[in-house]
């Protein structure tokens, strides 16, 4: 009698400890660089496990994978590049057709299917520019979508959540975008520090008409060279998170030419991607308004400031204001 008491008692124990299995994993993503990490992270949230395979501070067109890292693409559901132009990218392709890495594999062609573009470098024959190219918010939700996607068929019992949690995405990159762009002129210019800085200005109206290095090959050009360009342009940008010289001479080309200078960070880790989205574009409209930035700081105090003067300028609704700042 105690014998089946006992059994019993297990039994209904057992009932409700939950069972664990693959079905109740996340799917794991892994993104080529920080930012792009970020961009899924911030869309999907706790849905999904993200990592990224370029640490911190090191250069992405130099890098190389780990054996480590290879194993890991072995087991990541869905892997998210940049477009694929890094050398470390064009090793996953190559690890993709060779069957190493089964997982859902995004590159261009993938992104380009829900809108995803290269902007031409106008200061440098025109060619496409694939440098810094989820800093436009239109190929950040280009990139989402496709993951999305992906999740569906990597994960489609939960594919109704997936698509949900884009969407909430979605609607807060637009507000964000929307709140901005209403604060720019058209024909507005400037002159970028580097190649990437491009795809942070150019969403919002601004033309990068040239920039001071050229491309990744290129050597800079000379500070007093690009004076005169920079005296028919609005403002200059520069990366908050590049090499102290390229800093200095984005700083110099400000102060020769009497443009005001607008600090943009390109790489980032552990930071939602509309949050730099707003800091970036806060400080490309903070500059726009003739006030001055020392290179190295970061303005992140004026997100504010400048969301609710696009709401009071009647532009912006209210609710996409409160999107922005609930986020």
């Amino acid at each position: 009698m105690k014998r089946g008491t006992l059994l019993i008692a297990l039994l209904l124990i057992a009932s409700f400890i939950p069972l664990t299995g693959a079905s109740e994993e996340k799917p794991l993503v892994v993104a080529s660089i920080a930012p792009i990490a970020s961009i899924v992270q911030d869309a999907f949230g706790d849905a999904v496990e993200v990592v990224y395979l370029i640490p911190p501070g090191a250069n992405p067109h130099e890098y190389q994978m780990t054996a480590d890292q290879i194993e890991l693409l072995r087991s990541a559901d869905v892997i998210v590049t940049t477009g694929g132009h890094l050398p470390m990218e064009k090793k996953i392709s190559e690890l993709k057709e060779e069957g190493t890495i089964t997982g859902e594999t995004l590159f261009f062609d993938d992104y380009r299917e829900e809108g995803f573009r290269y902007l031409p470098e106008h200061w440098y024959n025109g060619k496409d520019n694939p440098h810094g190219v989820w800093l436009d918010p239109y190929n950040a939700l280009a990139i989402a979508s496709a993951v999305e996607k992906a999740l569906e068929k990597a994960d489609p019992v939960n594919a109704g959540l997936y698509r949900e949690l884009y969407s909430d995405f979605e609607g807060r990159v637009r507000a964000i975008v929307e709140a901005y762009k209403a604060l720019v002129d058209e024909n507005r210019t400037a002159v970028i520090q580097l190649p990437s800085n491009q795809y942070a200005i150019e969403w919002l109206g601004i033309t990068a008409v040239a920039s001071i290095k050229p491309e990744e090959e290129v050597p800079a050009i000379a500070v007093d060279e690009l004076v005169e360009t920079a005296r028919g342009a609005d403002l200059v940008i520069y990366a908050v998170d590049s090499p102290e010289q390229m800093k200095d001479a984005a700083s110099e080309l400000a102060r020769k030419s009497g443009k005001p200078l607008a600090g943009i960070r390109v790489f980032w880790s552990e930071k939602p991607y509309t949050e730099v989205l707003i800091e970036n574009s806060a400080a490309v409209i903070k500059a726009l308004g003739g006030e001055r930035q020392e290179a190295g700081n970061v303005q992140e105090n004026d997100v504010g400031r400048y969301v609710v003067l696009s709401l009071v300028s009647g532009i912006v609704l209210g609710v996409a204001l409160g999107v922005i700042l609930k986020k």
